[in-house]
């Protein structure tokens, strides 16, 4: 069994690198779609790039300029550039294999993929509604009986807190009257 070539000497990394690697190695929707999102992420970065060349540059308002610096950033601009159509290319292929490979697949309508539930009560049997009334009438009696162990617990904690208001005035009217 052979495995695919690697990128290496001579090879440019990446799926379309060559007919070779494209036939050794079979691409899915998913990946496609990771390949696009780097590819946009590329191009935002060379579009930055460009643009913080641009902001360096200046204006050829009849300032002498060093004709050398001047041709080095007008060759890295045009770099930019080159690489910026090279990846709008790679974009638009991902693009083209993507609906290509999504072309068979069948659309299902949004009203589908969300979950309601329907008004129209002669769809759902006496029996389901039977036990959900019986599963809500129990949890109803479950709920009224954690609420009166509440009210209870607290009426406890005010009597409590009644003692320690009491308590601390107590003090006080002693610590008052020892002064």
């Amino acid at each position: 069994m052979s495995t695919p070539p690697l990128a290496g000497a001579g090879m440019t990394p990446g799926p379309f690198s060559g007919p070779q690697s494209q036939a050794a190695r079979e691409v899915n929707t998913a990946s496609l779609c990771r390949i696009g999102q780097e590819t946009v992420q590329d191009i935002v970065l060379r579009t930055m790039e460009i643009f913080q060349l641009l902001r360096n540059m200046q204006l050829p308002n009849g300032v002498t300029y060093h004709t050398g610096t001047y041709q080095d950033r007008l060759g890295k601009l045009q770099e930019h550039l080159r690489q910026l159509a090279i990846f709008f290319r790679k974009l638009r292929l991902v693009y083209d294999k993507c609906n290509e490979n999504c072309a068979g697949l069948e659309t299902v309508p949004i009203e589908q993929l969300i979950p309601y539930v329907e008004e129209d009560g002669s769809k759902h049997d006496d029996r389901g509604a039977a036990s959900q009334l019986l599963f809500a009438s129990e949890e109803r009696r479950e709920i009224m009986e954690v609420n009166k162990k509440l009210k209870q617990k607290n009426q406890q904690l005010k009597q409590i807190m009644d003692q320690l208001r009491n308590l601390i005035w107590d003090i006080n009217a002693m610590l008052a009257m020892r002064n």
